[in-house]
């Protein structure tokens, strides 16, 4: 929950990076003396292309951004290029050699098969019978089937196809279809991903050839203090995690996409941000921000690779006693067009509307406003995809607003070259083969799926599509799951109660007690019907009244 507004504030300190990438940080801030330097270019073609794509009479955001004029000089557009952000090059960076937030550890099943993915990496998350994390890559060394639409069979996980088992480190120990006395082929075995529970997120090594760095795992400061408590939520989203992430670092958005979401969000609460980059390294960027009309509240936010956004607000309250605000952004990428977003917020400040509102609430609340995004974070997804440009030739960032925005797409620059694709300020490197769809209905399936609400009716289930709230986000959560099972069948209860209500007044004998009987099955009606209000608040998508047909 957000705390209530501080009384006063003193100056932030950034929260520290990992082990990792301490010892290569750097103070500096940006320079448009940068901007004559040169940068490299992937996939994107010559300057002729570039001029070809200028044609006169169109409006290119590159073309101004890039003129040393007026507006450049007022401090209006940022430059080009981000001072010792390109000075820095291309410095050594493996995708495969980090740490990936999997899920959020008590929502992982214990009686079933998770599958999940890396980039374009398919894994497999369960539980053995022991309780601990196991993690594999999702395909049977016998026919490639995926392991993860399997089950667990005393903590061994068995595959459906033709019922091999493997255990937690990934060796076949059953084959039904061998002989008696026949060994098991030693090449018979799942490749093995090791995974780390910390600080109630599970996160998996990637690399297949390097050990586990734990320097590398991130670590949250303000989970360690007393008295901190957090609401955390699972969100699987419908557009690239470069995406996602530039969307989390862009405060300037929250005034106008999620106006009256709740207290905090308001139209006319748009106005200029400034910024303090303080650090730059290989693994990231740190430093704060604040709005101009009221600069005293300073957040300090810190993005560190591959994928965690940190925004932190310490100030004290009226009491005179030091709070903590904490958002932890935990983005996957999830495969083309897709991710996978842990998000978690935290205070040392606890809200009374904690103990009250329910916790689902607070869930279909969050979900609302990634819906609120959705809209136009996939179609940008769409632009870049198509274009095949870096962010330079297509965005027009403002000093005012989009300083993080700019830092993102340049650390991709340095960064890139060890990434299996990526969008850059100034580089690109497109994905190498088209995005594979996966889990697609088929048949019978598929005509049922579009005749129903995607809020896990018939069919639902085998049709996966996470631009729908239910496959997005409710699955996901336990929580959620369990709510929408129990108002549903009470809504199914107080429906039945209620006919057989009717039909008793209609057979009753006195007027008083048909009234009655007619008044208790307006109850019972009134009670399903809130029933299914709940059911329906935490399934159904947000939709903007002004686009309502």
């Amino acid at each position: 929950m957000t705390p209530p507004p501080p009384t006063t504030l003193s100056r932030p300190s950034l929260p520290p990076m990992s082990a990792a990438a301490a010892p290569r940080l750097r103070n500096s801030a940006a320079t448009p003396a940068a901007a004559a330097r040169g940068v490299r270019w992937h996939g994107v073609g010559t300057d002729s292309r570039r001029q070809r794509r200028r044609r006169p009479g169109r409006c290119w955001a590159a073309v101004v951004e890039g003129e040393t004029g007026a507006q450049e000089a007022d401090g209006v557009l940022l430059p080009k290029e981000g001072g010792e952000a390109a000075a820095d090059g291309t410095a050594k960076y493996d995708w495969q050699e980090e740490w990936y937030p999997l899920y959020l550890t008590k929502e992982v099943p214990d009686d079933a098969a998770l599958p999940l993915t890396v980039f374009d990496r398919q894994l497999v998350l369960y539980r053995d019978a022991d309780g601990v994390l196991r993690c594999h890559e999702d395909r049977c060394p016998h026919r490639l089937a995926k392991l993860s639409e399997g089950q667990l069979v005393d903590g061994k996980l068995e595959c459906l196809y033709h019922g091999w088992q493997f255990d937690g480190q990934g060796k076949c120990i059953k084959i039904p279809q061998l002989p008696d006395g026949a060994k098991i082929p030693r090449n018979a075995c799942a490749r093995n991903y090791e995974v780390r529970d910390s600080q109630g997120v599970v996160w998996v090594w990637m690399s297949p050839s390097q050990p586990p760095d734990a320097k590398k795992l991130p670590f949250f400061e303000p989970y360690a203090r007393p008295g901190f408590t957090d609401l955390s939520t699972v969100h699987e989203l419908p557009y690239d995690h470069s995406i996602l992430l530039e969307n989390l670092m862009d405060p300037a958005h929250v005034p106008i996409s999620h106006d009256r979401t709740d207290w905090t969000a308001k139209r006319e609460d748009a106005q200029p941000l400034a910024f303090d980059v303080a650090e730059r390294t290989a693994r990231g960027f740190a430093g704060h921000w604040w709005r101009e009309r009221s600069p005293h509240l300073r957040n300090a936010l810190r993005f560190e690779a591959p994928c965690v956004l940190t925004n932190t607000l310490e100030y004290t309250d009226k009491d005179g006693k030091e709070q903590c605000f904490s958002a932890h952004f935990l983005c996957r990428p999830a495969g083309q067009g897709k991710a996978m977003l842990l998000v978690r917020f935290g205070s040392t400040a606890t809200s009374p509307l904690t103990k009250i509102v329910p916790s689902w609430y607070l869930h279909q609340n969050a979900s609302k406003v990634f819906e609120q995004d959705m809209g136009f974070l996939s179609s940008q997804n769409e632009v870049l995809m198509k274009e095949k440009v870096p962010t330079k030739e297509l965005y027009l960032n403002l000093r005012s607003s989009d300083t993080w925005v700019a830092e993102y797409r340049r650390w991709m620059d340095r960064a890139g070259h060890g990434m299996p694709y990526y969008f850059g300020h100034s580089t690109l490197k497109a994905p190498a083969l088209p995005a594979v769809v996966e889990q697609a209905p088929a048949g019978a399936v598929a005509g049922i799926s579009a005749s129903f609400p995607a809020k896990g009716g018939i069919g639902t289930q085998h049709a996966p599509n996470p631009t729908n709230r239910y496959f997005r986000h409710v699955v996901h959560c336990k929580g959620c799951r369990e709510t929408v099972h129990k108002y549903t069948a009470l809504k199914n209860a107080f429906v039945v109660l209620a006919a057989v209500a009717a039909a008793a007044a209609v057979l009753a004998a006195t007027r008083q007690w048909k009234a009655v009987l007619l008044v208790s099955a307006a109850v019972l009606a009134a009670a399903s019907y809130a029933c299914g209000s709940v059911v329906s608040l935490i399934t159904t998508n947000f939709i903007r009244t002004h686009r309502r047909l």
